[in-house]
């Protein structure tokens, strides 16, 4: 017996090793017992940064750091809102990142939404740091690692949900959640000196499509070891009552299959694993072939299926080259563009453009999403071009066709209840769910100072005994990306393609000698007026531009600097005078 149990205790303790929960009931509250032992308090202190997700929804990044040695929880990105003139993404900032390179030890990964690993590669690019996340999570990591050719010089741990592991002074527990997609977990995170809850995003579905309930006995279990700390998904926060089952949605396509003769389209958020499911499972009770369209949609599918997320049954699927061998009552469609991108399968089709796809008044489509806040305009423009085309349009106002992923308040305040943290930090939320989310804390119980609403980059300290907000912050602006360009785009040039976008460009090109213009000025104006219709704008812009350099040979001013400076001055006042317009005014001095 005293050798099994030093065995026991030996295979325990190895460092590293991830852990799988005992399935006997009996032996499990004696290893959580053993396993869970709160440590003896430390000297140390663990710093809690949000460096992204707060006052925002996206690029979730939240910092851990224990002495010397830093956890990363998620890398997300943002898409872009209409003010990000030709932005692509948003990232967060990695600066405290990369001057604490030494320190950073691991990143660990909630789940695989984009707002929460869209930024990994980028981050790989600056300091190499292991990853551990779920199965199907990771799938989605190596996609994005194989692509950066980032895979051979990354190391990757997968970690079943349930199971625990240690990094230094961290230890680490995946908890199984509900989300809208599988193997979504929550972070049960020990250190000598402070226990934390990161719920990551979460529902409470108790008919989960793959039955996989959130472990609520084990978040409940926490709360009676003792949690300092609570970080919980703030998202759906001004949502009264409980989030629906993702089941209820698989009744509804049941229902709007049954009878159709006509070709159904289906578009939805790729990464939600279930919800194609369902819609491959009613597509196959109505005997027709499933068609994938869309890089994202293709690649989720493709990564699901071979790791084991998908069911299809021989045969289902079909290229979209090979659609044609088929009657439009034996095909249903699943296409990426739910949030209305122009680019997306969904929004060619809309705007004429796809390839392989036509819309007609013959066509069904449904859109199984709900518009993420800043793209209702797009998603309202793409459904009204596929109603102009004829089309039967189906979506949520008309159909219960989609259920959101996140928690709504009584579900917010189970997980409050279950956990009973000493400490409260509302994440994943712009402003007014943050605060919204500490309003509903302070309703079951908990004291307005123990409750902390901040901003990307303030540094929570717990120490033990109490969790203050220190007064320096860490660097954490959004780095913008254009085309190749990573952080090089700053307010002015966000400011100059405002302005263009407004008012346009009016550029004036002068031949110079010796300070002197001999030719010109000629004039060329983009999105400002079309110049074969103002001629007399024109012309009148022209001498203007002459007077301003009149004043300057008047002057004795020669240098090319000054000169575009006068030119500019003098063309903005004239041209605000005729039409109420600034547009960005653009002075060209040539040698000749």
């Amino acid at each position: 017996m005293d050798q099994q149990n030093k065995q026991t205790n030996q295979k325990r303790n190895q460092p590293n090793q991830p852990n799988q929960r005992r399935s006997n009931s009996g032996q499990r509250k004696k290893v959580n017992k053993i396993r869970w032992r709160r440590p003896k308090k430390s000297n140390g202190k663990l710093k809690v940064i949000p460096i992204g997700g707060l006052g925002e929804v996206g690029k979730n990044l939240t910092v851990f750091e224990y002495n010397n040695e830093i956890i990363i929880v998620d890398c997300g990105l943002k898409f872009p809102d209409e003010e990000l003139y030709g932005i692509d993404i948003v990232l967060p900032d990695f600066t405290y990142l990369i001057e604490n390179a030494s320190k950073v030890k691991a990143l660990v990964v909630t789940h695989g939404h984009e707002d929460h690993i869209g930024a990994i590669t980028y981050l790989l690019d600056r300091i190499n740091v292991p990853i551990f996340a779920t199965k199907l999570t990771m799938g989605l990591i190596k996609k994005k690692l194989d692509e950066k050719r980032l895979t051979k010089s990354t190391k990757t741990h997968i970690i079943k949900a349930g199971a625990f592991f240690k990094v230094g002074n961290f230890k680490i527990e995946f908890i199984p959640v509900n989300h809208s997609i599988p193997d979504a977990v929550a972070l049960f995170i020990q250190t000598p000196v402070a226990n934390v809850i990161h719920t990551g995003d979460f529902k409470v579905d108790f008919q989960p499509i793959d039955g996989n309930i959130i472990d609520l006995q084990r978040l409940g279990s926490a709360g009676v070891q003792g949690v300092d700390l609570l970080l919980s998904d703030s998202t759906n926060v001004e949502e009264k009552g409980f989030t629906p089952s993702e089941s209820t949605v698989g009744n509804t396509f049941y229902n709007l299959f049954r009878g159709r003769k006509n070709r159904i389209i289906v578009t939805s958020f790729a990464s939600n694993v279930h919800r194609i499911q369902q819609i491959i499972d009613a597509a196959v009770n109505y005997n027709r072939k499933v068609v994938i369209t869309g890089r994202s949609m293709e690649n989720m599918v493709d990564i699901a299926k071979d790791l084991g997320y998908l069911t299809l049954p021989k045969n289902v699927l079909v290229n979209i080259r090979d659609m044609k061998r088929y009657k439009d009552s034996e095909l249903v469609i699943i296409t990426t563009g739910s949030q209305g991108e122009p680019m997306a399968a969904l929004g060619r089709m809309a705007y004429g453009d796809h390839r392989h796809l036509i819309v007609s008044k013959k066509d069904t489509i449904i859109i199984s999403a709900s518009p993420v806040p800043g793209n209702e305009k797009m998603v309202a423009e793409v459904i009204n071009k596929l109603i102009e085309l004829g089309a039967e349009v189906i979506y949520k106002k008309f159909a219960d066709i989609h259920v959101s992923g996140h928690a709504r308040q009584e579900e917010l305040k189970l997980m409050l209840t279950l956990v009973k943290p000493k400490y409260f930090l509302p994440v994943h939320g712009e402003e007014r769910m943050l605060v919204h989310h500490a309003n509903l804390a302070e309703s079951v119980g908990m004291k307005k100072e123990d409750i902390f609403v901040v901003k990307n980059g303030a540094v929570l300290e717990l120490d033990g005994k109490s969790c203050k907000v220190l007064k320096e912050a860490v660097p954490s602006q959004p780095v913008l990306v254009d085309g190749l360009g990573v952080g090089d785009i700053g307010n002015i040039v966000l400011n100059d393609r405002k302005r263009l976008s407004e008012d346009g460009l009016f550029i004036v090109v002068l031949g110079m000698r010796k300070g002197k213009c001999i030719s010109g000025p000629d004039v060329i104006s983009r999105g400002f007026v079309y110049m074969k219709e103002s001629e007399q704008l024109i012309n009148e812009a022209k001498a203007e531009v002459k007077k301003a350099l009149n004043t300057c040979e008047k002057n004795r001013v020669y240098d090319w600097s000054s000169i575009r400076n006068e030119v500019r001055d003098s063309l903005s006042k004239f041209l605000f005078k005729k039409t109420r317009r600034r547009p960005m005014i653009l002075p060209i001095l040539t040698e000749i």
